[in-house]
């Protein structure tokens, strides 16, 4: 089995305003994920996930998409050390 992995993942487009963080919350918990997801206030959205690579491969693929009224321009991902928690949650604007 493989280790889980945890990442921070920023997603550039309009996806505030489109349910965004709804449909990742959603997606997440649908693949098995912990972690957290917020607006930030430049307009982007922004997201930790932790568990197994090919779940955290399959969102990050997921995110370039998006729900249907989102129009994702860029989405880039880094690993990240601080542990999300358990279960996957929507978190105020930062």
């Amino acid at each position: 089995m493989d280790h889980p992995q945890c990442v921070r993942v920023l997603v550039e487009g309009r996806v505030q305003g489109v349910w965004y963080r709804g449909w990742t919350a959603q997606t997440a918990q649908a693949l098995g994920l912990s972690g957290w997801v917020r607006n930030l206030s430049d307009g982007r959205v922004e997201a930790v996930f932790l568990g197994p690579p090919a779940a955290i491969q399959a969102m990050i693929d997921a995110c370039r998409q998006g729900p249907p009224a989102a129009r994702v321009t860029a989405v880039t991902a880094e690993p990240w050390s601080e542990h999300p928690g358990h279960g996957f949650h929507q978190r105020p604007t930062a």
